[in-house]
């Protein structure tokens, strides 16, 4: 059977993160992925100019349509920007039976753009994280869902990732790329215990889609039957290729994006 991952998630319009961003993460990774697109963006490099929301409904037939035919292993939810999305998009995969979700918690854009509002935020920590087999905040976006400060040490990510898991989700993997250091550390929450996920810091300013990317990769390696585990480190290495070789394009006159095909061209 044809491996097949479904990302719900705003629109990129320069495509280097979003839905565009994750298509390609599937296709890199060898998965057939559908969208459901909750949100179009006019965005570059350089910023979002616009958001325009796609109205629930319409969220909610895209959800039915694609659920409805394709046997889809694994979701990868990105930017839902209005509370009325994301208890849309919960609905929807109550209705359908889904269980196999990476929720990226989208809060704010590479450039600085905040791309969920602030009513949302608690209508995400309330409707979806529960539904969530992984949520994969980053350190910005973990404190927002927790209305702490940033998390500055890893002792500090490993106490909030523990305190996102008590929110209701089966997994947190909460990211490091916003740390310092000369090694990126992400960890793998779950109630057994905490896996530590480490790679090389790689100096770029071209790290525009990373998250989408790596919750993207996450939800690739799951829908192929990856255990959880095993679906995060090769995310994670892969992710770190993709980083290395960003510098390689150009593209833009901002943060460029990540090379989603650097193992191919």
């Amino acid at each position: 059977m044809t491996a097949i991952a479904l990302t719900i998630a705003g629109s990129d319009s320069g495509g280097g993160a979003g839905i565009q961003a994750d298509l390609k993460t599937f296709s890199a990774r060898g998965v057939y992925g559908a969208s459901v697109i909750a949100a179009l963006t006019a965005q570059n490099t350089r910023g979002v100019q616009g958001i325009h929301d796609v109205p629930p409904d319409f969220v909610a037939a895209q959800m039915d349509s694609v659920l409805s035919d394709l046997k889809v292993d694994a979701v990868k939810i990105g930017m839902l920007s209005k509370p009325a999305v994301i208890e849309t998009v919960a609905a929807g995969l109550d209705r359908h039976g889904v269980s196999c979700v990476v929720l990226d918690p989208v809060m704010v854009a590479a450039s600085g753009d905040k791309l969920l509002s602030d009513d949302a935020i608690e209508t995400l920590r309330a409707v979806l994280l529960p539904r969530a087999l992984v949520l994969t905040p980053n350190l910005p976006e973990a404190a927002a869902l927790l209305g702490e400060p940033v998390a500055e040490d890893e002792d500090a990510m490993r106490a909030q990732g523990e305190r996102l898991l008590a929110l209701g989700p089966e997994a947190v993997l909460i990211k490091g790329g916003h740390a310092s250091g000369p090694e990126s550390v992400d960890l793998l929450v779950e109630p057994r215990g905490v896996t530590r996920l480490v790679a090389p810091r790689i100096a770029t300013r071209n790290t525009h889609g990373t998250g989408c990317t790596l919750s993207s990769a996450i939800a690739a390696e799951l829908a192929k039957g990856a255990s959880l585990a095993e679906s995060a480190r090769a995310a994670k290495a892969w992710l770190a290729g993709a980083i290395a070789a960003a510098d390689g394009l150009e593209i833009g006159s901002g943060h460029g994006p990540v090379h989603h095909f650097h193992g191919i061209w």
